[in-house]
């Protein structure tokens, strides 16, 4: 190379990284729109190059800025940080490294920020099951506030949160917005449609159990099912009636508080969240202040129903799952339902579903449809109408007070050229995670529902708002949610039965509210702990924590899946 090609190509570096105009502009908008979105929006292009226009002009006085991001692994994100952060920074000369690591990280990185004030990352992709610590510590910026504030000159005027379907997950009881949804996804039943119609299979259930092979309704007919299929050989592979992971490890806490034990009927009544107990067990007061944790304060995480959540999970793992799967991660575990060796699996996040469409997948027909359905998880014997049916996640942007205004600018247009209409069709035939009203009706995933096994289906269903995150009541999520894993992961490794591992949850949880109290960190948001007194006082009482049930087996209950579809309509 010449020393003239040399300078050329020095100076063409130097104008991408100070933002010159050469390399950031509305011919780069046509390019991206172009090449990479490719008709797949929600708006026309006459549209998208005016959406395109009012990014390029936002950013002109952050050309040149390197700004920092972090979101966790999996696969919308990929393709924000492989894909979009790069055209994102040919369009605005904004240069963005958008790093990807486990979700544990992201929380523990969110905490230190947090602990010490230093900025260590401009916006974070973290979940929407923090807004009670975002609410009660006040570190993250209302972005109710922020777009009326300080932060509206670099607010879309095409931002549109009517359009976002998780909002009401990241909106505090003061009424705000604290985090702009980039992804989301349910934990849904998985199951083996062909399986289920196979008339030779249906006989063989039904002389064995005496009702009809479909989706379980309930937990008992989910261990019917688990029993039946496990040890056959179907398809040439032996087969399991369940799938699952249980080694001691971070991934192993979010098996249960994404909403499991609302799942067995653990919690209060409500919608989108238990109250005055939520699925972790935690109880609130009227001002939800937490007051509890244990049944001695009016707490259910070491109650019967807790109890029976914990007992049916490891029954079905020891029994029906591979027996790999006691050693395996939320990770290592997800991709096992498409190598074609299990029947169903109740706890199942729809974030897999890329990745289980795949041509040439054992769970896939020739014709790229799939051979598995999507469907709600059954609930467990404790279980009442009007209780929370299950989880969903949204990673939600999120902005620290302590990044400073103009990188928290900076990294405010990059959530938002993410999450715009322009790009959020394309991203979610990506990622298939959701977040847009206008993307979910698009008739691209009209066309596509047919090979989605369900998703398209549940999503424009009423239904889906029915499927929460993790609600208000718990007020330090970094700092609870770590103790999950390592007191359950106990009673999955026989260490202890469920009954002593929940208890030294349910104490380690009251010990940390106990610390909040003292501190008074989170004001009159904070915890306030009832006095312990006999347990029998609350189980007495209506509602969470409940006494145990005679009969924890009640009838198994099936629906035919075409019929439950029909129903979300």
């Amino acid at each position: 190379m010449s020393f003239s090609n040399k300078t050329a190509t020095a100076i063409a570096l130097a104008l991408t990284l100070t933002g010159g105009s050469a390399l950031a502009g509305m011919e780069e908008a046509r390019q991206f729109l172009d090449e990479e979105i490719d008709g797949l929006s929600s708006l026309s292009r006459a549209e998208q190059e005016k959406e395109m226009q009012w990014f390029i002009d936002a950013a002109k006085e952050f050309q040149g800025m390197e700004i920092d991001v972090v979101s966790e692994t999996i696969t919308t994100h990929k393709y924000e940080s492989e894909v979009l952060a790069e055209w994102f920074s040919k369009i605005t000369g904004i240069q963005v490294t958008h790093d990807l690591i486990g979700e544990g990280d992201v929380i523990e990185k969110l905490q230190t920020q947090m602990q010490s004030g230093q900025n260590i990352y401009d916006a974070y992709v973290n979940d929407a099951d923090l807004i009670g610590t975002h609410w009660r510590y006040q570190q993250v910026r209302s972005l109710s506030d922020w777009i009326d504030g300080e932060g509206a000159d670099v607010t879309s005027p095409t931002l549109d949160l009517d359009d976002f379907i998780g909002t009401r997950f990241t909106t505090a009881p003061d009424g705000k917005i604290y985090q702009l949804p980039d992804q989301q996804f349910a934990n849904l039943y998985w199951f083996r449609y062909d399986w289920f119609n196979d008339p030779e299979i249906k006989a063989e259930f039904k002389d064995e159990y005496g009702y009809e092979l479909g989706v379980p309704v309930n937990w008992a007919a989910y261990d019917d099912i688990a029993e039946f299929f496990t040890g056959k050989e179907i398809d040439g592979k032996q087969v399991y009636g369940n799938m699952d992971y249980g080694k001691k490890d971070p991934s192993l806490g979010w098996r249960f508080t994404d909403a499991w034990m609302s799942m067995a009927g653990m919690g209060s009544k409500g919608e989108p969240n238990g109250f005055p107990v939520d699925e972790w067990g935690i109880r609130v007061n009227e001002d939800y202040q937490p007051v509890g944790s244990c049944m001695s304060r009016g707490g259910a995480t070491n109650s019967p129903a807790a109890v029976y959540a914990i007992e049916r999970y490891l029954h079905w793992l020891d029994n029906y799952a591979p027996p790999a799967a006691a050693g395996m991660t939320f990770s290592e575990a997800g991709p096992v339902p498409a190598q074609g060796n299990i029947a169903q699996q109740m706890f199942w996040y729809t974030a897999f579903t890329a990745d289980m469409v795949k041509d040439g997948l054992p769970v896939v027909n020739e014709d790229g449809t799939p051979k598995w359905r999507m469907a709600p998880s059954p609930h467990g014997a404790y279980w009442e109408e009007g209780m929370k049916v299950g989880y969903q996640d949204v990673g939600s942007w999120t902005l620290m007070k302590s990044t400073p205004t103009k990188r928290a600018k900076a990294a405010w247009l990059y959530a938002q050229f993410v999450t715009s209409k322009t790009v959020d069709v394309k991203k979610s035939h990506e990622g298939l995670t959701f977040i847009r009203e206008s993307t979910i009706e698009h008739e691209s995933f009209t066309e596509r529902a047919p090979k989605l096994g369900g998703l398209v289906e549940f999503y424009r269903s009423p239904a889906r708002v029915r499927w929460s995150d993790t609600g208000i009541n718990v007020p330090d999520y970094p700092k609870l949610a770590q103790l999950w894993w390592q007191n359950i992961g106990d009673a999955a490794a026989g260490a202890k039965s469920p009954k002593e591992a929940l208890t030294g949850l349910c104490e380690a949880q009251e010990q940390v509210l106990a610390r909040l109290e003292r501190a008074g960190v989170q004001g009159d948001k904070g915890p306030k702990l009832n006095e312990a007194r006999d347990p029998q006082y609350w189980l007495d009482q209506p509602g969470a924590p409940k006494p145990k049930l005679d009969n924890e087996d009640p009838e198994p209950k099936t629906v035919p899946y075409d019929e439950l579809v029909k129903s979300w309509q």
